[in-house]
């Protein structure tokens, strides 16, 4: 029969802390990374400004993420899931049928600056072999876990026809007014698409 020492103890006691601090630098990279996309685009965002934006050294940063492809690809996934979450949170229980409200929060999913920093990466993957493949498979995975959520939100029955596009439409409309978003404040349109769009769901999936 072992026994365990005070050492083991004292090992054990140093770990978890470590764990956790480890586990709070990566989050500060990745979310220093999505906000130097955002703001500086690809080819202002080096693992030094990152690293450097995060409060960390640059050797830390690496040792989380070797390279920058895995840095920024990481980085997107990273805030794509919370805001995957935080989209599930506002209806805890379900939409309740307000089609409405669901709308205005797929749009927000899109006007927000995961989707300004994810226009960098698209555009920085359509030129950089090396990372194309990775935001390419990143973003079908975080498009079909979208379309999921939309679904079920929408109390959308797929297995009519037309609302598998339907339900796609609504996303890819949700999209266009993020894109348009990035130059002007275009919150005023905006909300009348949303009630159009609202309007028009109501009708395609009752």
């Amino acid at each position: 029969m072992s026994t365990v020492t005070t050492d083991d103890h004292a090992d054990r006691a140093d770990r978890v802390p470590k764990q956790d601090r480890s586990r709070a630098t990566r989050q500060r990279l990745l979310a220093a990374a999505v906000a130097c996309l955002a703001e500086h685009g690809w080819s202002g965002s080096t693992v030094s400004v990152v690293a450097e934006r995060a409060g960390v050294s640059r050797g830390a940063a690496q040792h989380h993420f070797p390279t920058r492809e895995d840095l920024f690809t990481a980085a997107v996934e990273y805030v794509a899931e919370e805001r995957s979450g935080a989209l599930r949170a506002l209806f805890p229980e379900g939409a309740a049928g307000d089609r409405r409200a669901v709308v205005t929060a797929l749009v927000d999913l899109y006007t927000g600056p995961l989707f300004r920093a994810a226009l960098h990466l698209w555009v920085a993957a359509s030129n950089e072999e090396q990372l194309r493949p990775r935001v390419t498979e990143l973003e079908a995975r975080v498009g079909r876990e979208t379309h999921r959520i939309a679904v079920e939100l929408l109390g959308a029955d797929e297995t009519r026809p037309g609302v598998r596009e339907t339900v796609q439409g609504l996303l890819d409309m949700a999209r266009g007014l993020g894109l348009a978003n990035l130059l002007t404040d275009d919150a005023p349109r905006r909300d009348r698409v949303v009630a159009q769009w609202a309007a028009l769901l109501d009708g395609a999936l009752d």
